[in-house]
């Protein structure tokens, strides 16, 4: 994928209601279908919908220098928005002529707290510069380090286990889940349940992603808002950062239109959207079953998406790449141990500089 090559305008905001729901677009829905389809689906699809998922060895592939788990009994998943190209569907979908590989599109740390009742998810920009840890690739081959390397790349140099263990070393913060869904994922997903309604706030002419669109209220198909939640160049400053507004929108609107849907009460669209979800989705080897998934979901039941707190890692420009982005030590250690410690995150760890904020 392109990078970002322009400093922000500052003066430009993500409205605050949406800044506080970003990015979960990837994790309530898959969540939450799953549990309709566990509760509404006839049981000779099962096997079926079991047969779909692919799961990754996340623990051998770690072993044991790892941060130690919560004392209490909360969670942590790390869910990737993967933009592979692999096969003929995320190749069209992806839109990028002579792009391979993969890349961790979106990432976010999601914490569920003991009780089940809240959570909290951390959005980790794509640019960010971090340090990569030794790993250890799929094929037994080790990797070394490499300090000041973009977020994302990990994903496509090494794989996932490694991204697991490099957001381990710079957090702190033991990954208990992995979930992984792709663009033919995400396109399935808003076409399973008839789209998505958007209020475009903006005409958006994008002639990266190919999405034109006028100012107002639109119905929008898989590929449309996989085109939506992916325009940055059509933006006031075309980075990276200044679509997360789009997102956070998109996030809103899905979560509306999957409640709308009676889906409890109509087996057959249960399963045609749990048959979306886990096609796309690679977990780690432990949720890597519908019976697995579908426990982990109940255990959710009580979270209310209106009370789901969303930050961005605190970020400021790099000093030598200015179309890169480094963590905020202070607040970032802050923001970190917070969520080690099952604790309120810190207003000043809610601030990220590079989107002007103090």
């Amino acid at each position: 994928m392109t990078q970002a090559t322009t400093a922000p305008n500052r003066s430009r905001r993500a409205p605050r209601k949406a800044r506080k729901h970003k990015g979960l677009k990837i994790t309530l829905s898959v969540i939450l279908v799953l549990l309709l389809a566990a509760g509404g689906t006839a049981w000779w699809f099962w096997s079926h919908l079991n047969g779909n998922i692919k799961g990754v060895d996340i623990n051998k592939a770690l072993g044991e220098d790892r941060p130690e788990k919560l004392p209490t009994s909360g969670q942590n998943l790390l869910v990737l928005g993967s933009d592979s190209r692999a096969g003929a569907e995320n190749k069209k979908l992806g839109g990028a002529v002579g792009v391979s590989g993969a890349r961790s599109d979106t990432a976010l740390v999601v914490h569920i707290p003991e009780g089940r009742d809240k959570a909290v998810a951390v959005s980790i920009p794509r640019d960010t510069l971090v340090t990569r840890p030794d790993c250890t690739k799929g094929d037994g081959s080790t990797v070394a380090g490499k300090d000041r390397v973009m977020f994302n790349s990990v994903y496509s140099q090494v794989g996932p286990a490694c991204v697991v263990k490099t957001v381990e070393k710079m957090s702190g913060v033991r990954i208990d889940h992995y979930l992984e869904i792709n663009f033919a994922g995400f396109k399935g997903l808003v076409d399973a349940i008839g789209g998505v309604n958007i209020d475009v706030k903006e005409p958006i002419h994008d002639k990266k992603t190919g999405l034109n669109v006028d100012a107002g209220p639109h119905k929008f198909d898989g590929t449309e808002s996989l085109k939506f939640v992916r325009t940055r160049y059509s933006l006031s400053d075309g980075t990276d950062l200044s679509r997360i507004g789009l997102q956070q929108q998109f996030l809103m609107a899905l979560l509306k239109e999957v409640k709308s849907q009676d889906l409890l009460g109509s087996p057959t669209s249960a399963y045609k959207i749990a048959n979306s979800a886990t096609a796309a989705l690679t977990t780690d080897d432990e949720l890597a079953s519908l019976t697995s998934l579908a426990k982990f979901a109940r255990s959710m039941n009580g979270v209310d998406p209106d009370t789901m707190e969303t930050v961005m890692l605190p970020v400021e420009y790099d000093k030598i790449d200015h179309n890169r982005v480094v963590a905020v030590k202070s607040r970032a250690d802050a923001l970190w141990k917070a969520i080690r410690e099952d604790t309120p995150i810190p207003e000043s760890a809610k601030k990220s500089p590079a989107l002007g904020q103090g």
